[in-house]
C-alpha cells in the first residue's frame, strides 16, 4: 500500500477531505471500520458509526477479524466496549457469538452478569467456558508440576523409617557412592517421603473483585481450580469488594466459580484479611496470596495491622498487584511501601510466571527479588 494511503488510514478520512488519496476497495472498508471506532467525538461516533444496531455491530466485529491480526482485534474490541457503548449490545446472544473470546471479554461478561437477560446468559456461559477451558489447557500442567515438585522438595524426611524411604530419590541422591565391585549403591543418606494423611500446605487465594481487577479474577479462578485438584494442597478461594464471599466450594469448576463473582463495587481489604485470618489453622504451613491493587476503601490503618499480624504468625503473605498480561498495573504505591517495610512483597505477576511464584513460596524462598 502507498505511504500516503497508510497515513490516510492512520489520520482518518477527515485528513483528506478532498479525497486526493484514493483507497483500494478493501482498504476503504478498513477505513470505515477504523472511522466507526476512532473518528470524531462520542456523539459523532454513535451517530455515524455503529450506533445501536445489532446487525451493524455484528458486521463490524466480523470486519475487524478479517482486516487485523488477533492481538489488534482484542485491543479494538476493548476500545469498542468503552468508546461505542458495546457493553449493552453484548447482552444480545447474536452479538456474543460474533466476538473473539478472550480474558477481557470474560471480564466484561462477568461484570454484566447481574443485568444480563436470561436469553443471553446461556451464550455468555458458552463464551466463558471456551476461554476458561483454553486457559486450563495452557496453564494447568505447568502449575501442577511446579507445585508438586516444590512440595516434594520442601517436605523430604531426612530420617525415615524403613517403610517411609523414597527409594528412587535415595538412589539418585547416592549415585556417587556406587560400588562397581558389588554392583550396588551405598545409601549414605536416606531420603524419605513427607507427611501423609493431611494437606502439606494450605493456600488461600484472596481476590479483589472490583471492576479494575477483572482479568486477575479470571486467571485466579483458573489457578484456584487447578490447585484444588491437588490432594497435597488445601485451597481456599475468597473474593471481596465491600463484602466477602467464600467460593471454595465452587473450585471443582472454574466456570461456576467465575459466575459466582460479582465484578464491580468498592474495596475493603481489611475485611477480606480479617475473614482469611479466621480460615487459617496452620499459619506456618499457609500461603496467602492477596490479589489487589491496594486501593483500600475501608480502614487502611487496620488493614496494615492485620497484614502485620498475619505475617508475624508465620503466614507467607504475598500481594499480587495484578495477575494478568495487561502490563504495568495501577496501584497504591504508598500502601505497597508500608507492606514492604513489613517484608510483605508486592508485585505484578503474569500467568506464565505464577507456577514459579507458587513453587518459590512453598519452598520458603524470599520473593522480594
Amino acid at each position: 500500500m502507498p505511504t500516503q494511503a497508510r497515513w490516510k488510514l492512520v489520520l482518518g478520512s477527515a485528513a483528506d477531505a478532498n479525497n486526493a488519496v484514493p483507497l483500494p476497495p478493501d482498504y476503504g472498508r478498513m477505513d470505515d471500520v477504523l472511522t466507526a471506532l476512532y473518528d470524531g467525538d462520542k456523539t459523532e461516533r454513535k451517530a455515524g458509526g455503529l450506533g445501536g444496531s445489532a446487525p451493524r455491530v455484528s458486521r463490524w466485529l466480523g470486519d475487524i477479524r478479517e482486516f487485523f491480526p488477533t492481538d489488534v482485534v482484542a485491543v479494538m474490541q476493548q476500545d469498542a466496549m468503552t468508546r461505542l457503548g458495546l457493553n449493552q449490545l453484548l447482552l444480545e446472544p447474536e452479538i456474543l457469538r460474533t466476538v473473539q473470546a478472550d480474558v477481557h471479554l470474560v471480564g466484561t461478561l462477568l461484570s454484566l452478569s447481574r443485568v444480563m437477560p436470561q436469553k443471553a446468559k446461556v451464550t455468555a456461559r458458552e463464551v466463558v467456558t471456551k476461554v476458561v477451558r483454553d486457559l486450563e489447557k495452557k496453564l494447568a500442567n505447568p502449575l501442577r508440576q511446579a507445585v508438586q515438585g516444590a512440595l516434594s522438595r520442601a517436605v523430604r524426611n531426612p530420617r525415615p523409617r524403613y517403610h517411609e524411604i523414597d527409594w528412587g530419590a535415595t538412589i539418585k541422591a547416592n549415585l556417587r557412592h556406587y560400588q562397581a565391585a558389588h554392583k550396588t549403591v551405598i545409601p549414605e543418606r536416606l531420603v524419605g517421603f513427607g507427611r501423609r494423611g493431611q494437606a502439606l500446605k494450605e493456600i488461600v487465594l484472596c481476590v479483589d473483585q472490583s471492576g479494575s481487577m477483572a482479568s486477575s479474577v479470571v486467571y485466579a479462578g483458573v489457578f484456584g481450580a487447578v490447585l484444588a485438584s491437588l490432594k497435597a494442597v488445601k485451597t481456599h478461594m475468597v473474593v471481596f469488594d465491600t463484602a466477602v464471599v467464600n467460593l471454595s466450594d465452587n473450585l471443582r469448576d472454574p466456570v461456576d466459580l467465575l459466575f459466582g463473582v460479582q465484578l464491580g463495587g468498592g474495596t475493603d481489604i481489611n475485611l477480606a484479611l480479617t475473614y482469611c485470618q479466621q480460615l487459617i489453622t496452620r499459619p506456618t504451613d499457609t500461603i496467602l496470596v492477596l490479589v489487589t491493587d491496594l486501593y483500600e476503601g475501608g480502614n487502611e490503618r487496620e488493614m496494615i495491622k492485620r497484614a502485620a499480624a498475619l505475617k508475624s504468625s508465620g503466614v507467607n503473605l504475598v500481594v499480587l498487584l495484578a495477575l494478568s498480561d495487561d502490563g504495568a498495573p495501577s496501584f497504591d504505591r504508598r500502601v505497597a511501601e508500608q507492606l514492604a517495610a513489613l517484608s510483605i512483597p508486592s508485585f505484578a505477576c503474569t500467568p506464565a510466571r505464577f507456577p514459579d511464584l507458587m513453587a518459590a513460596a512453598i519452598q520458603g524462598q524470599k520473593l522480594e527479588a
